[in-house]
């Protein structure tokens, strides 16, 4: 086991060099100072990231703002895995990912001294491509594509044929696996404490599942009664809207061309369908009205929360914000002045699938099960992806 894993949670206290002095350095402090600021000092970066900026949006809202929000799932999972035997350290370590779940994998096996392979998104920029390498991630980077179900796809069989080849690669199953929902119970119990009381709506991006359910699967099992709001692309097959193309679209990692095993949707109360100039208004917005950078998803659940809050001001909403917006900067801000302001923007209010319409639609999920449950088998099965939950060691005996 490496050093990291041994001391994964302790950080040590910086000691003083010499005793405080009173302002203009006249010597000691007396009695009556003021006790010094103390910061905790990390044994690795993943301790100092993986807490959210909490940041007041307005009367009933807080956003979590992440710099990369999947470093729980990651740690979570790792731990997990070096715990029950599953992974050695010096193993390598392989997933397919559109941007922040690749940091936060390869994040993770720098701490505890594993290898990592990331299949990375066409739509991974060369600023986090660099960092995964310099990380010591290998990285293989699929082609531009006519669209990212083709992507996604083609990430999936890449995996499946290095897995052919490299038996003893150890994937991760981001999209699948329930293991990453472990180490959101500790982001939850920060929650818990940061916004106690009865009532909160957490607002968020569906993407794998893992950091929406986690979360409140983890609150929920506390007696706390919460709500949960989800928010999805139009063309994501996840919550029924694959009919529909956006052909700007960018927001790879809030939908899915392919079922996830990790979405629960018995865990969703409200479902908010955005396109990408409604996720660029709210990430603009963001920026603009609390000098906020963030993500494109951010972005949208900023637009779904400012709404929610209107028709529900007596509830805390827990706004989720996965990543900063570096990865944006050249396709949403410095097209800011395209940005639609916020307040005129409505969605379309529906009761039934059929009625789901661009730019933005809303319904009342009320905890529904899978739409696509019992649909024929098709050609994304095919590669390898089954459509239930993969079964996961965090419920191994």
């Amino acid at each position: 086991m490496s050093r990291h894993h041994e001391n994964h949670d302790r950080t040590r206290q910086p000691a003083p060099a010499h005793p405080p002095e009173r302002a203009g350095g006249a010597g000691p402090a007396s009695a009556t100072s003021p006790p010094a600021a103390v910061a905790p000092v990390h044994e690795h970066i993943t301790d100092a990231i993986k807490a959210p900026a909490l940041v007041r949006l307005g009367a009933h809202a807080v956003l979590a703002r992440f710099e990369t929000m999947k470093v729980y799932a990651a740690l979570g999972a790792v731990r997990t895995l070096l715990h029950r035997g599953r992974i050695a350290p010096g193993q390598t370590l392989i997933d397919s990912s559109s941007g922040i779940y690749a940091l936060a994998l390869a994040l993770a096996c720098h701490r505890y001294g594993l290898r990592c392979h990331i299949v990375a998104s066409t739509t991974v920029d060369s600023v986090m491509r660099a960092q995964l390498e310099v990380l010591g991630a290998t990285v293989d980077q699929m082609p531009p594509s006519q669209n990212l179900g083709l992507d996604q796809e083609r990430r999936v069989r890449h995996v499946r044929k290095l897995l052919a080849d490299r038996p003893d690669f150890y994937w991760m199953r981001q999209y699948h696996d329930a293991i990453h929902y472990a180490g959101y119970r500790e982001f939850a119990d920060l929650v818990t404490g940061t916004l106690p009381g009865s009532s909160l709506t957490v607002v968020g991006a569906v993407g794998t599942g893992a950091s929406t359910g986690g979360l409140v699967q983890a609150l929920r099992e506390t007696g706390r009664e919460v709500r949960l709001v989800g928010i999805q692309p139009f063309g994501s097959v996840t919550f029924g809207s694959e009919r529909f193309s956006d052909p700007e679209a960018i927001i790879a990692g809030i939908g899915s061309s392919i079922p996830f095993g990790n979405v629960r949707h018995e865990l969703y109360d409200t479902m908010h369908w955005v396109d990408f100039r409604h996720a660029m208004a709210g990430a603009v917005g963001l920026l603009r009205q609390h000098a906020v950078f963030a993500g494109l998803s951010t972005g949208a659940a900023h637009l779904v929360a400012s709404w929610e809050t209107d028709r529900d001001p007596g509830r805390v909403h827990l706004v989720l914000g996965a990543d900063t917006g570096h990865r944006y900067a050249e396709r949403v801000f410095a097209r800011h002045t395209e940005a639609k302001e916020m307040h005129t923007l409505r969605p379309l209010r529906i009761r039934a699938l059929d009625e789901l319409r661009p730019p933005w639609s809303v319904m009342d999920w009320a905890r529904r099960p899978d739409p696509q449950a019992g649909r024929p088998v098709g050609r994304t099965d095919e590669i390898g992806v089954g459509t239930g939950p993969v079964p996961s060691v965090e419920v191994t005996p």
